[in-house]
């Protein structure tokens, strides 16, 4: 190779993952055999990453999680769960004898495009279900900047998820008509197009309020759910209060309150928790959910009107992935340690790899993973990424006192990358040279280090940062506020 830009990037997301190959193996076995993984590890060793990888490695979710009015007792809506074809007869039967038919080519191109039909990049026209474009051969839908990173494997993934396969399903606009505005809604109907303007659509309203419902977990999701630092409402979900308690007339129904946690978000899918002790007590909430695959919603401020609404048997059959340092381990509640090893596996990240010809490759194609996921340094010269490895092996000497390694804190070498971007990009460089990358070295320094080169250690830095006033005042502040008898820290 010249420069990363001639390194193929592989297509299967965990094959992105370098260096843990336990990880990537029982990822693997997760997603077939739908277990559990709790990974420890210090940051930046790939835990995330190993997590989202998971996610996409799954098959497409194949249930849309419905909500029901009860006319019997309203406070107690239903649940129901429709696959694609049931969903696609329920949305033809909406349309029947509804709006307008119109060509593909008759409507607003943006129109078009969004809806799939016309390609972003050519603007020539074809069928929403073939993607990519079959004139230029690039993806249909404009393309949706990322930091994640699988973003280029599916290219433009959160488009892919927000709209649909090949674009949205509908599309609002709204127009002037007769001195007012008008919202008009296109939507795909095969090849061709359906208009609804206004009376259209409280027709459709009228038929739909026969079988009062709300969907509440859409079909097109993203398989990944992020619960980091998740609150209780968050993570399992809540009925919204009404002013009117629900009432017929002036209040809201109470399935129209209803709102799904990640865990019902999750359902068919990846709940990914990070600092999982940090959730604390809703730990609990998350082993029921594990156990039962179902948990109900219901309000949770009981001084609200929706602490009287309560669904029932709610979906969550989800893949736990669960992730901490090492040092929270102990507080991560054994029942739920104990749920994931009887289903699944515990997974020490490995913090260093043998420096050999083949970790060294592997190395290579993580700069060029980096260079791609920031989309905004320039490609790597290969003395640059040479650059990049040696401070790989320091790095492993140093924090892990690892000889003949490369290091596996992943996130600090990607700091480094983007710094000797930035470097680049500053001197108006088509590549990223070693020079950058030795500059970028004396600049992506952490505070502890700058303390040490100024001071000769963090110590001696706290005690002389300040002036006698201020050094004065700042511990009788901070002493207070730590021991209630003024004494601080020895």
């Amino acid at each position: 190779m010249e420069t990363t830009a001639d390194i193929p990037l592989p297509r299967d997301p965990l094959e992105r993952v370098i260096g843990q190959e336990r990880a990537v193996e029982l990822a693997r076995v997760a997603a077939k055999q739908h277990r559990h993984l709790l990974l420890v590890g210090p940051p930046g060793t790939g835990k995330s990453m190993v997590a989202q990888a998971l996610g996409f490695s799954l098959p497409s979710v194949c249930h849309e999680i419905q909500v029901v009015h009860n006319p019997a007792s309203p406070e107690r809506p239903f649940v129901e769960l429709k696959d694609s074809q049931e969903l696609a007869a329920e949305r033809l039967a909406g349309q029947a004898k509804l709006g307008e038919l119109l060509d593909p080519e008759q409507v607003p191109l943006e129109v078009a495009e969004k809806l799939g039909y016309a390609c972003a990049n050519c603007h020539a026209f074809s069928p929403p279900t073939e993607n990519p474009c079959p004139e230029c051969n690039m993806p249909k839908l404009a393309r949706v900047k990322s930091s994640n990173p699988f973003g280029d494997i599916l290219g433009f993934l959160q488009v892919t998820i927000n709209q649909g396969e090949g674009g949205r399903q509908q599309v609002r606009v709204t127009v002037p008509r007769n001195g007012h505005e008008e919202v008009q809604v296109y939507e795909r109907a095969d090849a061709q197009v359906r208009l609804l303007d206004e009376k259209a659509q409280a027709r459709r309203r009228k038929i739909q309020d026969q079988r009062p419902r709300k969907r509440l977990v859409p079909l097109d999701r993203n398989p990944f759910m992020l619960a980091t630092g998740a609150s209780e409402t968050e993570l399992l979900g809540d009925v919204r209060h009404d002013p009117y308690g629900g009432h017929e007339k002036l209040g809201t129904p109470p399935y129209q309150r209803v709102v799904a946690g990640a865990i019902h978000e999750a359902h068919e899918g990846v709940l990914f928790v990070d600092e999982l002790p940090h959730l604390g007590h809703l730990q609990r909430h998350i082993l029921t959910a594990m156990q039962e695959r179902i948990f109900p919603i219901s309000g949770r401020n009981p001084q609200s009107a929706g602490a009287s609404v309560r669904v029932d048997d709610v979906p969550c059959d989800f893949i736990f992935v669960g992730a901490c340092n090492l040092q929270d381990l102990s507080h991560i509640l054994p029942p739920l340690r104990s749920r994931i090893t009887g289903n699944g596996y515990e997974v020490l990240m490995q913090t260093t790899m043998p420096d050999d010809a083949e970790n060294r490759q592997a190395m290579y194609q993580f700069v060029a993973q980096e260079v791609t996921i920031d989309g905004r340094i320039p490609h790597v010269t290969f003395e640059g990424v040479e650059a990049v490895i040696e401070q790989s092996r320091r790095h492993a000497r140093e924090l892990d006192d690892a000889q003949r390694a490369l290091t596996l804190r992943l996130r600090d070498m990607g700091g480094l990358v983007r710094v000797a971007g930035d470097l680049a990009v500053r001197d108006s460089a088509a590549l990223i040279t070693a020079d950058h990358v030795v500059e970028a070295v004396k600049l992506a320094k952490s505070i502890e280090t700058q303390l040490k080169e100024r001071y000769g250690s963090v110590e001696s830095g706290l005690a002389r940062d300040y002036s006698p006033a201020h050094r004065e005042t700042f511990q009788h502040r901070y002493w207070n506020a730590v021991n209630d008898d003024g004494s601080g820290y020895e």
